[in-house]
This record gives C-alpha cells, sequence and structure tokens, in this order.
C-alpha cells in the first residue's frame, strides 16, 4: 500500500510539475532565501540575513499545518506548495529536521485516531522525502485526537483538529 501511495504522489509531481515550474522555482528561489536583499526586512543584520524564514510571517515556511477531510490522509491539492516548500528547505538545509504530528478530531476510537493521525503524518513525510528532504531529518508520530487545537463539538473545531502539523528542532 505505501509503495502504491509513493508511485501516485510522484505520478501527481510529476503531472503538476510542467504547470507550476515557475512556480515551484520561485517558492524554492525566494521563500526562503534572504541572501542579495530577497526575502530580507527592514533592520535585517549587517551579515546581510534577515529575519528567520521559519518565523517570518510572510513566508510560506512560516506555515506549518496541512489539514485533512474528514477520515482521510491524502494531502489535499491547496497544501502541495507547502509542502513543497518545507521540501526545499530540508534539502538546502541538511542539519535542518521536521517532527510531523499528526492529529485527528475526537470522533472514533482512540486507536483508529492513533493510526490516522500516523497515516497523516506519514503522507506528509512521503512528500518531504520525494521532494528532496533526507530520512533522518523527519520523524512522523502520531498523536491522535489527544493534542486539539479547537475544543469546540462542531465541523469547523473538527476540521481545524485533522491536520499534520510541522514543527523544526527546538519547537519540539
Amino acid at each position: 500500500m505505501r509503495k502504491i501511495f509513493a508511485v501516485l504522489v510522484i505520478c501527481l509531481l510529476s503531472a503538476c510539475a510542467s504547470d507550476n515550474a515557475q512556480q515551484t522555482s520561485d517558492i524554492e528561489d525566494h521563500s526562503y532565501s534572504s541572501r542579495e536583499g530577497e526575502g530580507t526586512r527592514g533592520g535585517a543584520g549587517s551579515d546581510g540575513f534577515g529575519m528567520n524564514p521559519l518565523q517570518d510571517p510572510s513566508n510560506i515556511l512560516s506555515h506549518r499545518s496541512v489539514y485533512f477531510d474528514f477520515d482521510s490522509y491524502a494531502v489535499k491539492s491547496e497544501y502541495r506548495d507547502l509542502v513543497l516548500a518545507h521540501a526545499a528547505y530540508l534539502r538546502d538545509n541538511t542539519n535542518a529536521q521536521v517532527l510531523l504530528q499528526g492529529n485527528t478530531d475526537e470522533r472514533g476510537s482512540r486507536e483508529y485516531n492513533l493510526a490516522l493521525g500516523q497515516r497523516r503524518a506519514n503522507s506528509v513525510k512521503d512528500i518531504l522525502l520525494l521532494s528532496g528532504a533526507r530520512d533522518q531529518q523527519v520523524e512522523a508520530v502520531s498523536l491522535g485526537e489527544e493534542k486539539p487545537r479547537a475544543l469546540g463539538d462542531d465541523e469547523s473545531s473538527w476540521a481545524e483538529n485533522r491536520r499534520t502539523d510541522i514543527l523544526y528542532q527546538g519547537e519540539y
């Protein structure tokens, strides 16, 4: 099953590559690079580097959650560029490490939610690895329903809890 999923992800990425080649290259060139004035903010240090791209709210890398549909672990197309940007950052920063925390809403048994959370974290991990990150840089774990972001008992709260969070070393 995992190999089939990996092949499907490769096919999807390949199919979209020609349409988004320029967009992906823009992400790789500008989203986390602050060299030569790219992405720097006023007040950059004397070394020519600006704010940490992982914490710059105007940078795609500051976005750290991938949301999922109910009972699904397929990464939605709207989060593809986000995951690819993190993959490029990891590829270019070989000392960087991430922890992927798969989460679910409260519906379902504890065991089912732990398994679904792991599948969600693994689906993000697969895309990162297929896009240039190294295996030793990425760890995927499941928190199941144990770390909700929203405490309500309605669809909008449940949707907020169906996610994988991307945490860089030092944030976990």
